[in-house]
This record gives structure tokens, sequence and C-alpha cells, in this order.
């Protein structure tokens, strides 16, 4: 699991760290029974408080990223891509909400919000 963090970020370090656990899961670095290091030992490594790690450690196990066994340490949850994939839904969400609202405003029609979202969804973001 490699974390990289930021003195300089105005993203508090435990965020970073459930940020980047995050992406790792979602980008198949992190698969589900993975172990990953104890608190004690990324903190350690990243030179950080052990009770940073602990909150992004919390807040990664209520999310359903990882779960913690006692004697044996933490693992990736089977669950957490499903958690993340249910999170940025809800971020698209937002997002088309604000456009219909924008769309309601100007008079746009259904037919073309329609129209200009299947564009950008078909649209290849490498072009």
């Amino acid at each position: 699991m490699d974390i990289i963090i930021s003195n300089t970020s105005s993203t508090p370090i435990y965020e970073q760290i459930t940020s980047q656990v995050k992406a790792q899961v979602m980008d198949g670095t992190l698969k589900p029974g993975d172990s990953i290091p104890s608190m004690r030992a990324l903190a350690k490594s990243l030179h950080i408080s052990v009770i940073t790690v602990q909150r992004a450690y919390e807040d990664l196990q209520k999310d359903g990223f990882i779960e913690t066994a006692v004697g044996k340490g933490s693992f990736i949850s089977a669950d957490g891509s499903d958690f993340w994939q249910e999170e940025q839904q809800r971020m698209a969400e937002d997002h088309l909400a604000k456009a219909a609202d924008i769309g309601r405003k100007c008079g746009i029609s259904l037919a073309k919000m329609k129209e200009l979202l299947e564009l950008f969804y078909e649209e290849d973001p490498d072009l």
C-alpha cells in the first residue's frame, strides 16, 4: 500500500490517507482480502501520529472499505468498491440536479438535455 502525504496540503492528513486507500481499492491496486499495515506501522512509515492513522482507519471502516479483526489486523473489505461506486453516483446525481436546474431556468428542453448528456457520456475523455 503506497500512501504519500503532503504536510503543505489544506486537506487533513487522515483524509489524504482515506482518499488514497479508496482510490487504490477502485483501481485494483488493493484487492478484497489484502492486509494493510497496522496503525502503528503506517504511522511510523509516514512519520505521523498513530491517532491520525486511527482516524483514517475508523473512517475507512465506517465507509466499508476495510475490516478489522482483533489479533489479525486490518484487511480490504469485499464491499469497498460498492461503497465507492455509490459515493461516485451520489456526486453524479448532485451534478445532474444542478444541470437540470440550469436547463429549467434557461428553457432548455428535456430532450436537448438528454441529447447533451448522451454526447458527454459517449465522448472519449482522452481525445
